[in-house]
């Protein structure tokens, strides 16, 4: 069974920083890619912020490269994500993935966290 729980949201002044936790239960290292996806206030649509694959390689949109940083520490079983000089249209909630298509299209991804809120302001 797998699941997701994230931390680490909160409230941030434009220019500053936050890591995003996520506790992953569940055969999911090495088995599966996991990723974050974030859904902007009013937007239907999850947007890929990072993903990381079975080998370690992370991939990034080209609008979320150079801020974002996804990484693992499978010894914890937690998948991080840590954002810098955030800006206001960062703001979103932010969803820890795993398995099926972790990818642009978040249609085929199996498991979901519950979301952690970002503000920016």
């Amino acid at each position: 069974h797998v699941q997701l729980v994230e931390s680490g949201g909160g409230s941030v002044e434009a220019g500053g920083s936050l890591k995003l936790s996520c506790l992953v239960s569940g055969y999911v290292f090495g088995v599966c890619e996991l990723g974050w996806y974030r859904q902007a206030p009013g937007k239907k649509e999850r947007e890929l912020v990072a993903s990381i694959n079975t080998a370690g390689t992370t991939t990034y949109p080209d609008s979320m490269k150079g801020r974002f940083a996804i990484a693992q520490e499978v010894t914890k079983r937690t998948l991080y994500l840590q954002m810098n000089n955030l800006k206001t249209d960062n703001t979103a909630v932010y969803y820890c993935a795993a398995c099926g298509g972790v990818g642009p299209n978040p249609v085929s991804v199996n498991y979901w966290g519950q979301g952690t809120q970002v503000t920016v302001s």
